[in-house]
């Protein structure tokens, strides 16, 4: 199986960190929906999908290891 080489240029570099502010969004979003949702499946569901985004943002702090989470995470607001 081939692997796919990730790009890390700086215009990569760029391009995922807006991707990774909108990724933040979202979960800080989806967090306050569960704050106020009252059905247990639909609260599920939602943790369900921030599992993923995290996973999607680990995946991207790992592809920029010279960058530490706190540098991700002030770029997130």
């Amino acid at each position: 199986m081939d692997e796919k080489k990730e790009d890390k240029s700086e215009e990569s570099k760029q391009n995922h960190i807006t991707y990774y502010k909108s990724l933040s969004k979202i979960i800080a979003n989806m967090n306050e929906e569960i704050n106020e949702e009252g059905e247990p499946a639909i609260k599920e569901h939602l943790k369900s999908r921030i599992d993923a985004m995290e996973k999607d943002r680990k995946r991207i702090r790992d592809l920029f290891p010279d960058m530490k989470k706190e540098e991700w995470d002030d770029n997130a607001n």
